[in-house]
């Protein structure tokens, strides 16, 4: 009786640990990739609880939420020939949860590596300036090679940014000159162009004052208001003839 309460315990004991070792609980953002004596089952567990075989299946839980990826900085040449420092983050996820164990061995570190390549290749290709100005434009382009390289092993890649740009210090110099030289240029512009509409407006005034003698000298009078505004104790102005002319001449008599 005893050995056999033995045995029944021992049973009820291995039947426990197959049924816990049977149990497993998927969350929300995970797949398990199951597979059967070596085989892959076409469709992945969870998410919640669900039951493997011991010793037959084995589980690969894989992670559906969007991943950040740090690309380390890259020693690239731009097409004008100079040498840049440029680091960049990427924003994946997987779509697949299959293919991503089964097509590449580790697809983090595959994704960076793509990453990395693509980044020194595609930077080659375009101008110092244009890796300034245009970043949008560049990661774009950045996004949609590496998408479609990262795409047979069910990854989806939704934003890769551009961080930072080291330029040598020497270059830095170089376009700091050139950007107060650019700075120069436009207030000299700038200026030309405030005095050539400046002599139009003087120019349209003298024809106006040419063609009525009567607002030349009530310009003057102006003149002669604003000068009088001044602490200057003696001002001295002189006194066009065309208006003394009234007081000059005399009526004749004999007239």
């Amino acid at each position: 009786m005893t050995a056999a309460l033995i045995v029944l315990g021992i049973t009820v004991l291995i039947v426990l640990l197959f049924v816990i070792g049977a149990l497993k609980v998927a969350r929300e953002y995970e797949r398990g990739i199951i597979f059967r004596l070596g085989r892959l089952l076409p469709h992945p567990k969870g998410p919640g609880l669900f039951i493997l075989i011991p010793i037959v299946d084995r589980m690969v839980r894989v992670d559906l939420r969007t991943i950040t990826l740090n690309v380390p900085p890259q020693d690239v040449i731009t097409k004008d020939n100079v040498p840049v420092r440029v680091n960049a983050v990427a924003y994946f996820r997987i779509v697949e949860p299959s293919n991503a164990v089964v097509q590449v061995e580790n697809y983090l570190a595959a994704t960076s590596q793509i990453a990395q390549t693509t980044l020194r290749s595609v930077l080659g290709q375009h101008l110092l300036d244009e890796l300034l100005s245009e970043r949008d434009k560049i990661n774009s382009i950045l996004q949609g090679i590496i998408d479609e390289a990262t795409s047979p092993w069910g990854i989806k890649v939704s934003i890769v940014e551009i961080k930072d740009v080291e330029i040598p210090s020497s270059m830095q110099r170089a376009m700091a000159r050139q950007a107060e030289a650019e700075r120069e240029r436009r207030a000299k512009i700038i200026s030309s162009e405030g005095e050539f509409q400046a002599s139009e407006r003087l120019k349209d005034a003298a024809l106006v004052l040419e063609k009525h003698p009567t607002a030349l000298q009530l310009r003057y009078l102006q003149t002669l208001i604003e000068i009088s505004g001044t602490p200057s104790t003696t001002i001295v102005f002189p006194a066009p003839i065309d208006l003394l002319k009234p007081f000059v001449e005399q009526p004749s008599e004999d007239s």
